[in-house]
């Protein structure tokens, strides 16, 4: 499923709802603080009307003002204290939702990851969630205390004077009118807004991920104008979603001062008639006056629910992408254990249903122990075996086995601690030395790291260091050069003890000197390892105990290199075009 498609799924608010239960007290301990501030609040204009009885009828009005003073004061303290309860809440709904769609990207199936733009999950997980804060204490609580203080107060309009009462309703009636109208488009607003907002961070992703090959191409001012043009597709989406909100705030506000001058026409005759009295007027005037929060309270709540419903959708979205389940790192081979044995049965594969296949029927055994090399032209399907065998992805026919058990059988874990992966552009994170030797294995003691670092000739660049095993490597590894990354990446899959060890053209960046080296290492891991090796180099082939020939997503061949250079016609050719003929 594509990161813009959409699913049916449960309400919005249920899955608010989701988001919340975990701090439901809180929540109702902030939701009772405000509707206490509320209620604090609608006492006012009653001592309001009772000061005014005092004034006209002579009386002290020492103990209205004391009243008043006592209200006004608890109204703020318990208006702070709600306000900090419900924003604290807020956060922590906002954390729940970053933790759960954090931990689920990093399990989402690498297919999955292939038909997304990173900078718009980075968006989901950044801009999206932190729009749950405004709606969890704005929509949820709002709604809930702003309705709530709203019925009290026209319960208390009503016993003022209820034809007051009626000459409000029916303008509040009309404006609700119109925010039927505006509301679906703020819904429709925000949506696309936060839509354009992934997509300017997937543009920024982009560039930011290639920045030296732009440079180097002189295209800054073209990338430049694609990251103006996607900032202000933001822009204009934003403004049209603030444009809508906007227009149901104001209208909410004029609804209320047509209020006003209503009542107080209508009011004001009623007082020339002797209907009521000034007292009634100006209590009913001030409860009007509190009348203008709860309103705004709700409007605010139903419009912020409209964004953070479609922020919502958009984290859903995320979240119903096909992921790996959950389950607990396995713990890795002990020293001695038994080497691993693979093979693949009439295997077809393609990454995707509109793509050619890669795999046609491919099919080989690899025993335990000892170097198997796979060579073939570019597209041949040799790498795809190791994402195969890892698990990227799953054949769509054949099977795969790992010690004659089929890999769907296994736990993936389990599966992955068993394998040492270094990738052909042998990734580095940023971060310490240390960090990424450790990234497969955090356990590994000191004496494990020294015996790998000298193993793979870090023990030199580690003493050069400033910081030695501390010392930051840059973003992406950019401090270390392209063969310094390959033997960090080949000390980190040592350092799991694997009992299948991948390698995908570790050593092509490597000098002569130090690919020699690595290349007696890998050979003495063979011997108590089952070792894969994709390479073009005449002294990684040679030294295989078996090679596999792959041509157009097929097994052509198997053999040792004497064997394939006069059996085999391709890797004949590719053995005298790469040299390997000389070693005969």
């Amino acid at each position: 499923m594509s990161i813009t498609e959409t699913e049916t799924g449960p309400p919005t608010w249920r899955l608010l709802l989701g988001y919340v239960r975990p701090h439901r007290w809180t929540l109702l301990a902030g939701a009772v603080l405000s509707l206490l501030t509320g209620a604090t609040g609608l006492l006012l204009p009653l001592v309001a009307r009772e000061l005014i009885d005092d004034l006209s009828h002579d009386r002290t009005i020492t103990g209205a003002l004391f009243v008043m003073s006592g209200l006004v004061i608890t109204n703020a303290a318990m208006g702070g204290l709600g306000s900090y309860v419900l924003r604290r809440t807020a956060e922590s709904v906002v954390l729940g939702a970053r933790r759960e769609l954090s931990s689920y990207l990093l399990r989402l199936r690498i297919a999955a990851v292939d038909r997304t733009e990173p900078g718009d999950l980075m968006a989901r997980i950044t801009s999206d969630t932190t729009l749950l804060r405004e709606v969890t204490t704005d929509s949820l609580v709002g709604l809930g205390t702003g309705g709530l203080t709203l019925v009290a107060t026209v319960v208390m309009m009503g016993l003022v004077d209820p034809v007051l009462l009626g000459v409000t309703l029916a303008v509040i009636l009309a404006a609700g009118t119109v925010l039927g109208v505006i509301v679906p488009r703020i819904n429709r607003a925000s949506r696309q807004a936060q839509d354009a907002v992934g997509v300017m961070g997937a543009s920024l992703e982009r560039i930011l991920g290639a920045l030296r090959t732009v440079k180097a191409s002189g295209a800054e001012h073209r990338e430049e104008r694609t990251l103006h043009a996607a900032a202000e597709e933001s822009w204009r989406q934003s403004v049209r979603a603030a444009k809508w909100s906007a227009a149901a705030g104001n209208t909410a506000g004029l609804a209320m001062q047509i209020a006003f001058i209503t009542v107080l026409a209508v009011g004001g005759a009623r007082v020339a008639t002797g209907a009521i009295d000034v007292g009634t007027l100006v209590a009913f005037l001030l409860y009007v006056f509190y009348l203008m929060s709860p309103i705004q309270q709700v409007v605010g709540a139903i419009t912020q629910y409209q964004t953070g419903a479609a922020a919502l959708a958009r984290i859903q979205e995320a979240l119903r992408l096909p992921a790996e389940p959950a389950a607990q790192p396995a713990p890795l081979p002990t020293d001695g254990a038994e080497p691993a044995s693979v093979a693949f049965s009439d295997v077809r594969f393609r990454y995707a249903d509109d793509l050619p296949y890669v795999h046609h029927g491919v099919t080989f055994d690899v025993p335990a122990r000892g170097m198997t090399a796979f060579v073939g032209p570019s597209g041949a399907g040799k790498t795809t075996v190791f994402s195969l065998i890892e698990r990227f992805y799953d054949p769509e026919a054949g099977v795969v086995t790992l010690d004659g058990r089929d890999l769907s059988e296994w736990d993936l874990p389990q599966l992955r601690s068993a394998i040492g992966y270094v990738e052909q552009d042998a990734p580095v994170l940023s971060g310490s030395l240390r960090e990424n030797l450790l990234l497969g294995n955090p356990d590994a003691d000191e004496g494990a790291v020294g015996r790998v670092l000298k193993t793979t000739r870090l023990d030199g660049l580690v003493a050069r260091l400033p910081k030695g095993l501390e010392t930051l490597v840059g973003h992406r590894g950019t401090k270390l050069s392209g063969g310094e990354r390959q033997r960090v990446a080949i000390a980190r899959a040592l350092l799991r003890r694997p009992r299948l060890l991948l390698l995908d053209e570790a050593t092509s960046q490597l000098d002569a000197v130090n690919e020699a080296a690595l290349r007696d290492t890998v050979a003495d891991v063979a011997r108590t390892t089952t070792v894969l090796v994709v390479a073009h180099r005449l002294s990684t082939v040679t030294m295989a105990d078996r090679i596999v020939v792959m041509d157009a997503g097929r097994v052509r061949a198997v053999g040792t290199h004497r064997e394939l250079v006069a059996g085999d016609p391709l890797y004949a050719e590719l053995a005298a075009t790469q040299f390997l003929a000389t070693a005969g």
